[in-house]
């Protein structure tokens, strides 16, 4: 069989991370688990569902850990391996660190796919890893009956300089570093109706690495950090906000969003993943008169390598800005802010402080 005519999306149930186990069976799972063991060099646990645990190794260094695999939500084997590997290295900058080390997760279904192929996705990853400046030191794999591809990734980050999705502070602005819509991209990708234009904006955005957050850490007006990954931008913002013991107002003008997927999300066109994450909290959500579906797919559209969600002071949000646009973040755009109350996102049109005097 050759490399050309795989395509590696037939192989799975569910691409990239639309693979997520919805938000409320995933809170429910946890219930029922056992409680590991707290030391206090454990910095960050899975109590507010962080991007990664930390553990302090010293006064100067405290160690970043993560893992993250999906099955392929692009055809393109090197580019499946690259899109895996830039998600999961951003659960490390996230946490405002620098990456050091990754290590391959492989399962592969070895009498279905030809070897080459294979070998095209962990180059995908590698090639990525390089980017970061990061050695890929092993791994481990398995015969699977779905293609499974990412990686265990490490980093390091100065204790104090630690950034957690549990900070944040009412007042604070948000800012998003990527536009939404990747989800909608890869169920058009998967429908055959993504052209070439909308196939290189999807790989594009999905292969940026989001190393802007380690530069973001050092600002002591970041005071919160996540990735929108799986459960959509509105699913990353109420962890935020439950950790943070805040609400949020959004305006949906503000969003950055793919031009590509816009017309795709008018015509109904969403992931199966993007229905889940709204039964699974959309009741702590509360959309202005207006918001049309398609408006409320996007919001909860799975980002497979989405964009650091940053909760910072008003006065810092000039810097932040300038940060992630210097880094290539062309996109980075405040869309609300924390606000007092209860942990609810109000999705509101127009300018925050206006969606102040038209709550629900």
């Amino acid at each position: 069989m050759a490399e050309e005519t795989v395509r590696l999306t037939q192989f799975s149930h569910g691409g990239g991370c639309g693979c997520k186990i919805a938000p409320s069976v995933l809170a429910e799972m946890l219930s029922t688990a056992l409680p590991g063991m707290v030391t206090p060099e454990l910095l960050v646990g899975t109590e507010t569902g962080d991007d990664a645990a930390v553990y302090r190794l010293n006064d100067e260094q405290a160690l970043v850990a993560t893992t993250d695999f999906f099955m392929p939500v692009v055809d393109d084997p090197y580019d499946f391996g690259r899109i895996a590997a830039t998600n999961a290295l951003s659960d490390v900058y996230a946490m405002g660190a620098q990456p050091i080390l990754a290590l391959a997760i492989v399962g592969m279904p070895i009498d279905k796919l030809p070897l080459p192929v294979i070998g095209r996705i962990l180059e995908g990853g590698s090639s990525i890893c390089r980017e970061a400046g990061i050695p890929l030191a092993g791994g481990h794999s398995i015969d699977s009956v779905e293609p499974i591809y990412g990686l265990v990734a490490l980093g390091l980050v100065h204790p104090d300089r630690v950034r957690r999705n549990a900070a944040g502070q009412p007042g604070d602005a948000l800012i998003l570093g990527k536009p939404l819509g990747v989800g909608i991209l890869s169920a058009a990708l998967k429908k055959g109706k993504l052209d070439a234009v909308g196939y290189a904006t999807m790989v594009r955005h999905t292969t940026q690495l989001n190393r802007v957050g380690t530069a973001l850490a050092m600002h002591d007006g970041v005071h919160a950090m996540t990735d929108v990954t799986g459960f959509g931008l509105l699913g990353h913002l109420l962890e935020m906000c439950r950790g943070s013991g805040c609400g949020a107002e959004l305006s949906f003008e503000q969003l950055p969003l793919i031009g590509e997927a816009l017309a795709f999300a008018r015509e109904g066109i969403v992931t199966g993943a993007s229905e889940r994450n709204w039964a699974s909290y959309g009741q702590n959500v509360r959309l202005a008169s207006g918001i049309a579906p398609w408006q409320q797919a996007l919001l909860t559209d799975p980002q497979t390598s989405g964009g650091l969600l940053v909760s910072c002071a008003l006065g810092a949000v000039d810097e932040v800005l300038r940060l992630f646009h210097e880094a290539g973040f062309e996109a980075a755009a405040v869309i609300g802010e924390l606000c007092e109350g209860a942990s609810v996102a109000r999705i509101g049109r127009g300018s925050v402080p206006r969606m102040r005097s038209e709550e629900d």
